[in-house]
């Protein structure tokens, strides 16, 4: 199976961006499955149904989040009804919502989950708690055909510790939020792929994709009432990993992909 995740959409030029990418991979059958992080995607903050549907539409699989899902409070009653779109899962008990989904595609069936750290993030449970429950649900087999989760956090630590943790169970463990790629993409021993932050898919001529004049203003006037942040408006960067995966769902190779904006310059492999 080919598999493309994509990292943090910030703002409305990376989504649109993001969703011609999505047409035109699966239009010319270079990936299998997309799987899209969207917390970002309405303004910098948080994620509405009208884009959920726009990524469906594009071809998007599965839509992951994180901490900002309930920014757009219009998402409660969607995310309600949809087995498709994950907030993290280890959330207090009571959140609307699922953070594990299993769903039957022309490929086979895949199972992903969507799961917070705990260091520096909001209060969530302890994300460790929930690891007999990922290594249950999506442990490979002749009924789940692919499985991936994303940690969605802060520490680098943390996330590398759910990938070992998760090595041999499942096909693929992603990082996010912290919008920022790291180059630590590979298959760990037992047959995992990792990387610990995708990236964010944004304008990279910015700080963490929002104006840097703004955010530079937090840093040096600490003790003022700050403007809002925005979505700086450059040409984004989207930021992926192709993964691909033998008969049995573990991991063959997991590739970076940048599409687009300064990053894009680096010569990234674009397969």
């Amino acid at each position: 199976m080919r598999v493309l995740f994509i990292g943090d959409i910030v703002g409305k030029k990376a989504r649109i961006f993001s969703c011609q990418i999505i047409k035109e991979y699966k239009k010319l059958k270079k990936v299998d499955i997309v799987i899209v992080n969207v917390e970002n995607s309405a303004g910098g903050f948080g994620v509405t149904p009208d884009i959920c549907e726009d990524f469906f539409f594009a071809g998007a699989d599965v839509l992951t989040t994180g901490n900002h899902v309930w920014d757009k409070k219009e998402i409660i009653p969607y995310i309600k009804k949809t087995e498709k779109v994950l907030r993290p899962l280890n959330m207090v008990e009571g959140t609307p919502g699922i953070g594990l989904t299993r769903i039957t595609t022309e490929f086979g069936c895949i199972g992903v989950a969507n799961i917070m750290t705990n260091l520096f993030m909001p209060a969530s449970n302890p994300m460790f708690d929930y690891l007999p429950q990922l290594m249950e649900k999506l442990k490979l087999d002749k009924d789940l055909n692919f499985s991936l989760v994303d940690v969605h956090g802060e520490a680098t630590s943390e996330k590398m510790a759910l990938g070992y943790a998760l090595d041999g169970h499942v096909s693929a463990v992603v990082g996010t939020h912290t919008h920022i790629p790291t180059s630590d993409y590979r298959v760990l021993e037992n047959g995992t792929a990792y990387i610990t932050d995708v990236g964010m898919s944004g304008d990279y001529n910015s700080i963490i994709g929002m104006e840097k004049k703004i955010s530079m203003n937090r840093f040096l006037n600490l003790n003022t009432k700050n403007s809002r942040l925005e979505v700086s408006k450059g040409e984004p960067t989207l930021c992926g990993v192709l993964i691909t995966t033998h008969d049995n769902g573990y991991a063959k190779s997991i590739k970076p992909l940048r599409v687009g904006g300064i990053l894009d310059k680096n010569k990234f492999s674009k397969e």
